[in-house]
């Protein structure tokens, strides 16, 4: 196993002119697909190690539900809230350590960046999609996922659901 980096944009979320930035809510339809992100996840046989959100409300209940599909209690960390980029996934992913897989969930345009960076991906990252990169050493890395949430979606609810 190698170490993964695995990145959860949050759900759907209300207007920006509904509250300040940082207390956006999700929707019903934000809520659902932070649920079958972590439903698909744990289909797929992602065993996550260890999870951290950005302390943004509509984040940290992306993280929330879709970390209970995954037996994961999400970690609040500052530096996902804003300009959030390779240098620091690279080092969150050192602090984990080994061969573990690493959930982090936050924003764009910070996540289409970092999977740039680290891969050299051009990549858009849906509300409530997911993209995984396979870390290397000396710090570049490898995209093996990109998934939308209708994508999520069919593999949490279809022939793969355990």
């Amino acid at each position: 196993m190698s170490q993964q980096l695995w990145l959860l944009r949050h759900g759907e979320a209300e207007s920006h002119d509904s509250a300040p930035d940082p207390q956006r809510r999700l929707t019903s339809r934000g809520e659902e697909q932070s649920e079958v992100a972590g439903r698909a996840l744990a289909a797929l046989g992602v065993v996550v190690h260890e999870a951290y959100t950005s302390p943004k409300v509509r984040a940290r209940d992306t993280a929330r539900l879709a970390c209970a599909a995954l037996g994961l209690e999400p970690v609040e960390h500052d530096e996902l809230a804003d300009g959030f980029d390779a240098r620091e996934a690279l080092a969150l992913a050192a602090a984990t350590g080994g061969d573990r897989r690493l959930l982090v969930v936050g924003h764009n345009p910070d996540f289409p960046q970092v999977v740039h960076d680290l891969t050299g991906a051009r990549v858009e990252l849906k509300k409530g999609g997911v993209a995984g990169v396979r870390l290397r050493g000396g710090g570049g890395g490898e995209l093996i996922t990109l998934l939308r949430p209708r994508e999520l979606a069919a593999v949490a609810d279809g022939p793969f659901k355990r």
